[in-house]
């Protein structure tokens, strides 16, 4: 037993008491803070839109032509699937809560929960508000001659506000029978949430996983083609969807993660209308956030102890505290899709002023 009270390493001549636990800066730690108000912001936004979307649907089904006067119009994927399957629009919309569920319960764990969430509601708030924009400039006749449109209301004001209730309520899903209105066809809100749900779980989950991942591709890939064999959007709508969801999560990320290109004033994705939102959202971000999982502080204290300190690498003897855990980061080259990894090393710390 040596003078520290802890053995001595006789094999290799190390005396604990050369070593000592160098304390790291409350202010260097914090490199990704929380902000809860900012998600705050951020979901209002989200509200903002989503009750939008309602009323600009609601314009749109008043404004929408009778479909005898305007069929639907050509498209290939019809072409070749000329019966519908009348069904499959309920599996899109099961697959999409499936996502959600896993969805909620991959984020209920991660430890940076805040600042994933308000990515996650400014991306979904921004591309349901581009689809205000596309529905109201652009109505698109009914895609096929088996969608029956509700009656339209008119001026019948307490009627329309019952609607818009109704279709808040029931998320604007067909298995809540809360959307019966039509014109919101370009584009495709069902493909938005099934790719958005999928390239956000992918995204904050071990690379490791691969097997989740290609469960959740094909749950979204899957209600994605549903919707086409429903006959219940243009394959137009699919594409543009797709392309939307997709080219934004891509370019919000490579800002996030790419911290030099944030100090560069004048590149490319900085002319985008939504950067100075994305400067208010990431301005305290310093690094990019890993994929770390801790316990959600509802559970038992023993439980979220003994995660803790798997995350933070700490020894489990805490009374041995001459060693101290380094970590750091390893970027994946600033691409999406390369995760950046957590690694954690515990090494001696020689006090120099022994000397």
């Amino acid at each position: 037993m040596g003078a520290c009270g802890v053995d001595s390493d006789e094999t290799n001549h190390i005396n604990p008491c050369d070593y000592t636990e160098i304390p790291i800066p409350e202010g260097h730690t914090d490199r990704l803070p929380d902000e809860w108000w900012k998600t705050g912001l951020a979901f209002l936004y989200t509200l903002l839109i989503g009750i939008l979307t309602a009323v600009t649907l609601h314009v749109v089904h008043e404004s929408m032509p009778e479909s005898s006067v305007y069929p639907p119009l050509p498209d290939k994927f019809f072409d070749y699937v000329v019966d519908r399957i009348a069904w499959a629009m309920t599996v899109t919309e099961i697959n999409g809560l499936v996502l959600l569920a896993l969805w909620a319960t991959q984020w209920l764990f991660l430890k940076h929960k805040s600042i994933v969430s308000r990515r996650f509601f400014f991306l979904l708030a921004t591309l349901y508000m581009y689809r205000c924009v596309t529905m109201y400039i652009t109505t698109l006749p009914v895609p096929s001659i088996h969608i029956v449109c509700t009656a339209k209301l008119h001026n019948d004001t307490t009627a329309k506000v019952w609607r818009l209730l109704k279709l808040m309520s029931g998320g604007g899903m067909a298995v809540t029978k809360s959307h019966q209105m039509c014109g919101d066809y370009l584009y495709s809100g069902h493909t938005v949430m099934l790719s958005l749900l999928y390239l956000f779980i992918k995204e904050y989950s071990p690379p490791s996983l691969w097997w989740y991942h290609w469960l959740c591709w094909l749950l979204s890939a899957t209600g994605i083609i549903c919707i086409l064999i429903s006959h219940e959007h243009y394959s137009i709508d699919i594409v543009i969807a797709y392309f939307f969801t997709t080219r934004l999560f891509w370019a919000y990320h490579e800002m996030a993660n790419m911290h030099a290109l944030q100090r560069v004033p004048s590149h490319y994705l900085s002319r985008t209308w939504w950067n100075p939102v994305f400067n208010f959202f990431e301005g305290n971000v310093q690094t990019t956030v890993p994929v770390v999982f801790t316990w959600p502080s509802f559970l038992p204290p023993g439980y979220k102890r003994q995660c803790s300190m798997v995350e933070e690498g700490e020894e489990t003897n805490e009374s041995d505290s001459t060693l101290l855990t380094h970590h750091w980061f390893i970027g994946g080259g600033g691409g999406v899709g390369q995760r950046d990894k957590t690694f954690s090393e515990t090494v001696p710390i020689h006090d120099v002023q022994s000397k």
